[in-house]
């Protein structure tokens, strides 16, 4: 038997367009002589759909979709997911399902028994789980057919659940398992991956091909990397990161084993990959072509403006230079030589003017009370409204460069620089951001390393330097990480030696202005905890503050 996988980029609720891919993905594998092509789960309607699920019409026009998938499941069988109608009254309206199509039509219908209502994950709000387990024969091949988290409760040993699929599977004796995914990218999760899926492998003593969803869905990103695992345990095959990718697999030669052949796992590819991906798809699915941002000499900026150009083409970025009365010459000339690295459009605009109007207009109000973080706030603020402004009149999606350590410790301006459409470095650190921009100079100089070098800086008062008011990042960093991603108190974070002082004020600091993370642009995530959909806070809590 010949097994294909399709890994493909699906977008939310566009049926015709899922549709159409995944009937060329089976003409492929028809010339690729496979018996069974395999695609990612919910890949009718993409993933998550999350209150889609709601309308009749939306699963109206998935159920359309397996009709037309169904048809073209002639000489080829298809096992594709998608929702399911729960044909009974007791419980939830839907199953998160596999459908197996064959022969022109629906042959079997897989469902989902565990459902993640965790982090980024919410099934349980809309599917009923299944309580059936049932293998498939075909062509002679006894199949087991299971849908994402169905495997990550390897011998009942997750207390998130009381049941083991694939334990009730094996007295049917299966031959192959087949399981169908949609698992989104943390940057350390493709090893957790594999040492799930290969966990299942050893125990179960059998091949397994599992096929991942790729692309982004807004903030989510979905990198891909499907598997296919010789039942010794070792991975026959592990598909692109962040690229669609059709390939098909003689049975009886991943079951011989001997070829082993995995993607790389380095860290700052991973991340650079993950979020040029993520740019491009925000762009493309929601038919936006160009991109504006703030360039001001420092690194965020920088990096964000690289990833953009990538992401999207230079000629569809467009930056504006902004300086203020307390911008140094430096910062523009660092400013301007990325810029003119990247052979992109920019504008400077110097906002001295503008920021001396506001001033004025204050000054009968204000009186004389001192310089503050007010006419601070106010030169981010006069960014903002001219790069809105641009955005607004030229039909550019404004990209927003703040990192996740400022994110964390609300070191940004609603209204200023927290503006945006999309936060392009949101869940990366500023230490990970020092890495990544070196990473991307490795081999020539994109970024000048004097942006990468110099002391970090805001600019928005003399001399001034994000240490002044913070501790240095490669303490921040940790202490942040050890709060946000392990979800460790602050007694637990001293007891790994950091100062008591420094830590109950950076936690305080985080729990604070979470007002701020609520009204800012989706960030995309690369890491296991990002802010926002995975990352639930009450805003008026009264914890450590």
């Amino acid at each position: 038997m010949r097994i294909c996988v399709a890994q493909l980029d699906f977008h939310i609720g566009h049926f015709e367009q899922n549709t159409q891919k995944m009937l060329d993905a089976i003409q492929v594998a028809k010339d690729q002589k496979a018996d069974l092509v395999c695609f990612s789960e919910l890949a009718t309607c993409g993933y998550p759909p999350r209150d889609f699920l709601e309308f009749n019409d939306f699963i109206s026009r998935s159920n359309a979709s397996i009709d037309r998938l169904a048809k073209a499941a002639d000489t080829i069988a298809v096992v594709v997911g998608g929702p399911a109608v729960n044909p009974v009254v007791e419980g939830k309206d839907l199953y998160n399902a596999a459908y197996f199509l064959y022969e022109g039509e629906i042959k079997q219908v897989f469902r989902k028994a565990l459902l993640p209502t965790y982090d980024v994950f919410d099934e349980y709000r809309y599917f009923e789980p299944g309580h059936s387990f049932t293998t498939l024969d075909f062509k002679g091949v006894r199949l087991a057919i299971t849908i994402c988290e169905d495997l990550w409760n390897l011998g009942n040993e997750n207390p998130l659940y009381t049941i083991c699929p694939m334990d009730e599977l094996m007295p049917a004796k299966p031959q192959v398992m087949i399981n169908i995914s949609a698992s989104p990218f943390a940057w350390d999760h493709a090893e957790e991956r594999i040492h799930v899926l290969k966990a299942n492998v050893e125990r179960y003593r059998l091949p397994l091909f599992y096929v991942n969803h790729c692309g982004a869905q807004t903030e989510l990103l979905f990198d891909g990397g499907s598997l296919i695992f010789s039942p010794d345990g070792m991975v026959h095959d592990e598909l692109p990161y962040f690229k669609e990718a059709i390939r098909t697999y003689e049975l009886s030669d991943v079951i011989a084993g001997g070829i082993q052949h995995e993607q790389s796992k380095d860290k700052n590819q991973l991340i650079h990959d993950g979020l040029v991906m993520g740019i491009g798809d925000y762009f493309r699915k929601l038919g936006f072509k160009k991109a504006i941002l703030g360039l001001s000499g420092g690194i965020d900026s920088a990096l964000s403006t690289v990833l953009a150009v990538r992401a999207l083409g230079k000629e569809n970025v467009r930056v504006l230079l902004m300086p203020s009365p307390f911008s140094s010459q430096h910062s523009v000339d660092d400013a301007r030589a990325l810029a003119e690295n990247l052979g992109i459009h920019y504008d400077i605009i110097p906002i001295q003017s503008v920021y001396a109007s506001y001033l004025d207009t204050f000054k009968p109000y204000f009186n004389d009370l001192p310089f503050n973080v007010t006419e601070e706030n106010i030169q981010a603020r006069i960014r903002g409204m001219l790069l809105m402004g641009f955005s607004n009149k030229f039909g550019h999606i404004l990209l927003n460069t703040t990192n996740k350590s400022e994110m964390a410790v609300g070191y940004g301006t609603l209204y200023g620089d927290l503006c945006g459409g999309l936060s392009v470095i949101g869940d990366v650190y500023k230490t990970e951001v020092f890495a990544l921009c070196k990473w991307i100079n490795a081999e020539a100089e994109i970024i000048p390393w004097n942006t990468i070098n110099k002391p970090p800086s805001a600019e928005l008062r003399p001399n001034q330097k994000d240490s002044d008011s913070l501790p240095e990042y490669d303490i921040l960093d940790p202490i942040l990480y050890q709060y946000i991603e392990k979800t460790q108190g602050p007694q637990e974070i001293i007891a790994q030696g950091f100062d008591e002082k420094t830590v109950l004020r950076i936690l305080r600091l985080v729990n604070i202005n979470e007002f701020k993370r609520h009204q800012t642009a989706p960030v995309l995530r690369v890491s296991a905890k990002a802010f926002g959909m995975g990352r639930r806070m009450p805003i008026v809590a009264k914890y450590l503050n």
